[in-house]
């Protein structure tokens, strides 16, 4: 009898042991943490996250370019073109796809408040919310160089990029004239909108930090709530002396064969710069760069 016990005490121990292991393998290599002041109170993060999801988009291009290790995003990040390189073995995920996050394993996950199952979030890894246009677009950055421990480097580029995009703002009012306007409009659907100052597609760079003017009809209708639809019959009211066309491939573009379209000045002068919409939805840094690049391009021609 006292063989049998010891022989079953043996078994427990070894059993232990093995689930112990087991358990063992599935945590985090980094165990150094730092508090992080969200929106929603302190919470405890990484201090070197090593896998990391993003369940909103207009937050993972600043984890891309802080270097974080993107394993999970969400559709409309793995859509835009500017972004392959550094998601291209990244998995689509969403806030209902739980099952495949757990597979992912990440030590942070970033979302929305609105994010579904935002408590079922927080049991898989640390998760911390962003409300959008609770801050200025590059505090955004400043706040994710917080989160990710890279501080001192979100803020060095932060820095460079508004000394740059000032001076080419200025070298274009030099060459279009410091009275000339400028309108964003995209096309969606069947639907075309215009934007304010803060709201994307280069808005905050044009109007910001170059600052070109924008048309009064614009500022009447958008500037407040950062966008307005409107149909391409009235599109010569909120027309610019340029136009930025960001252009959705898949959305209907016929009004652009229209007298209405073809007889706005722009249009005429040959001042409509057109950009494929995927790469210029977001205002985070890989994103703002390529807005740059572009504008430059397109009235300087740098």
């Amino acid at each position: 009898m006292k063989r049998i016990l010891i022989s079953i005490l043996l078994m427990c121990v070894l059993i232990f042991s093995a689930c112990s292991s087991q358990v063992a393998d599935h945590e985090p290599t980094g165990l150094d943490t730092i508090t992080y002041e969200s929106e929603s109170g302190s919470i405890e993060v990484p201090a070197k996250p090593e896998r990391i999801v993003v369940l909103y988009s207009f937050l993972s291009g600043s984890v891309m370019a802080l270097d974080g290790n993107i394993v999970g995003i969400d559709q409309w990040s793995k859509m835009n073109p500017q972004y392959e390189e550094y998601i291209k073995d990244a998995v689509v995920v969403s806030d209902e796809s739980l099952e495949k996050i757990i597979e992912l394993e990440p030590d942070l996950i970033i979302a929305a408040p609105s994010s579904k199952n935002l408590d079922k979030l927080k049991e898989i890894a640390a998760t911390v919310t962003f409300t959008y246009g609770r801050l200025e677009y590059l505090d955004v950055h400043l706040e994710i160089g917080k989160l990710l421990n890279k501080e001192e480097e979100a803020q060095t580029w932060i820095d460079d990029f508004k000394s740059r995009a000032s001076q080419a703002g200025e070298n274009i009012k030099a060459k279009i004239g410091s009275e000339a306007t400028v309108s964003v409009i995209e096309s969606f659907e069947k639907q075309l909108y215009t934007f304010g100052d803060n709201w994307g597609r280069s808005t905050e760079i044009i109007y910001q930090e170059m600052g070109l003017l924008m048309p009064e009809k614009v500022k009447e209708m958008a500037l407040n709530d950062g966008y307005y639809a409107l149909s391409p019959e009235v599109l010569p009211e909120y027309a610019g002396d340029y136009i930025i066309f960001s252009k959705e491939p898949e959305a209907d573009h016929s009004f652009q064969e229209t007298e209405t379209y073809k007889n706005i000045p722009a249009v005429k002068n040959d001042r409509v710069f057109e950009v494929n919409a995927r790469e210029f939805y977001f205002n985070d840094p890989i994103t703002l760069e390529f807005q740059l690049d572009f504008l430059m391009k397109s009235f300087l021609g740098e």
